[in-house]
């Protein structure tokens, strides 16, 4: 009964409005009370000791740095020089520019670990450079918001981050290599719709007629940016950093970039990329530490085994196991982020794995590729609703265009299942 109301009370919060992360906490401390009805203080000595205990891990010292990196490279202007760039390779055509908004997006992705930071960058450039060309602008937003989602997957990612803090069998390092390849898949798949789509509705009549930037003239501005993702990802693999010291050296390197090289970053602009990157990093962390509780509460009550029990021995066998996880966790992914399901879900998910014999690392890309997913599927996406405000467009205007950017993405996530070594020929290939 108190297993019950554990979750009835955490979803009631959060429909009359509560934030997920106060859901999380409050409803955890309500249950811990609620089964030590006759301990002193009700047992709620617990509740700041597990508060604590969910933050104080060091892989999660990356996250501040990432997310800082994130607004840094968003003000310094590495996002515009990377779409000259990119626009200097491919050339000017029907379907380039969002071919184009794709590719940085994967690139930024190995800069910043957020998705909703890189869908600003990218779409703060690429929506108004679409609208030039022609291209209508909820298609713009679609596109935006889905080439974002490949940020957690391509390292650094603060999912991967998350995940390896709650599975003790994941590293950080083989979580990176092994999201990298499912991440280059996942754009490559966004590709293939957003270009047909622009080519088969006619858009961006006007995207020929618009100027070719000079390649090496653009490759000279873009070459700082292109080596921000070598330096953070090749200081890794050399064993020079850890990947908490390589946000840090992520953050001098785009702080010297802004402020020396492109000169877009000056002293006043310090105090509120700080404020922004702080404000964000302190609600990832707050509903971090908050699901401590609620995770406690779900250990303490004897919830995970049964609940883990119940769908192992539901007679689906394991790809139906599987295919109601999927089901379960992109439903779950319209609503939520991918921190907060990562958070809630994983602890209930980890003895089913351990069940099947699942890799950690594999499972983890695999779950990644679902909060992906989630990230862009209406009504709640996060990255989406960035996209969809800089565009100023509403998101139920989207759901024409992302459509088909779902489908692809979802094919990724097919084939990584069907073939593990998708996701771990480069962790064993590195020696991870």
């Amino acid at each position: 009964m108190i297993a019950t109301l554990l979750f009835v009370a955490f979803l009631g919060l959060m429909f009359v409005g509560v934030p997920i992360g106060a859901a999380l906490g409050l409803a955890g401390a309500a249950a811990i009370a609620l089964a030590n009805a006759d301990a002193q203080w009700f047992g709620l000595l617990a509740v700041p000791q597990n508060f604590y205990a969910g933050l104080g891990k060091y892989p999660l010292l990356a996250i501040p740095m990432f997310v800082l990196v994130g607004s840094i490279f968003d003000r310094s202007g590495v996002a515009l020089r990377l779409v000259n760039f990119a626009v200097a390779i491919v050339g000017r055509g029907p379907g380039m520019l969002p071919l184009v908004a794709i590719c940085v997006a994967m690139f930024l992705g190995g800069i910043s670990g957020s998705g909703p930071a890189n869908a600003a960058a990218v779409g703060g450039v690429m929506v108004a450079a679409m609208a030039r060309a022609g291209y209508p602008a909820s298609f713009s937003a679609s596109v935006v918001g889905a080439a974002a989602a490949t940020d957690i997957l391509i390292p650094p990612s603060v999912a991967f981050i998350i995940y390896s803090v709650l599975v003790p069998g994941a590293s950080v390092p083989a979580l990176f290599a092994a999201g990298m390849v499912p991440g280059v898949l996942a754009g490559i798949a966004l590709i293939v719709p957003a270009v047909w789509l622009a080519r088969r509705h006619k858009m961006g009549a006007l995207e020929a007629t618009l100027p070719r930037p000079a390649f090496w003239k653009s490759l000279k501005e873009a070459a700082w940016g292109l080596a921000a993702p070598v330096l953070i990802l090749g200081g890794m693999r050399a064993g020079w950093f850890t990947p908490t010291e390589a946000a840090v050296v992520a953050v001098f390197y785009g702080l010297f970039v802004g402020m020396c090289i492109h000169r877009t970053i000056g002293l006043r602009d310090l105090y509120p990329i700080l404020r922004e990157a702080g404000e964000l990093s302190a609600v990832i962390l707050l509903v971090v530490s908050l699901a401590g509780i609620f995770a406690f509460s779900l250990s303490t009550l004897g919830v995970i085994d049964p609940v883990a029990a119940a769908i192992v021995n539901s007679g689906l066998g394991e790809y139906g196991v599987m295919a109601l996880l999927i089901l379960l966790l992109i439903t779950v992914g319209m609503f939520l982020d991918g921190i907060s399901i990562f958070l809630i879900f994983v602890p209930l998910l980890l003895p089913i794995m351990n069940h099947y014999h699942w890799d950690p690392v594999w499972f983890g890309v695999i779950l990644t590729l679902k909060v992906a997913l989630g990230q862009f599927t209406p009504p709640l996406a996060v990255n989406l609703m960035v996209s969809c405000r800089i565009a100023g467009v509403r998101m139920e205007s989207t759901v024409r265009w992302v459509g088909w950017m779902l489908l692809a993405m979802f094919m990724v996530m097919v084939l990584v299942i069907a073939f593990p070594q998708l996701a771990l020929w480069l962790p064993a290939k590195l020696g991870y």
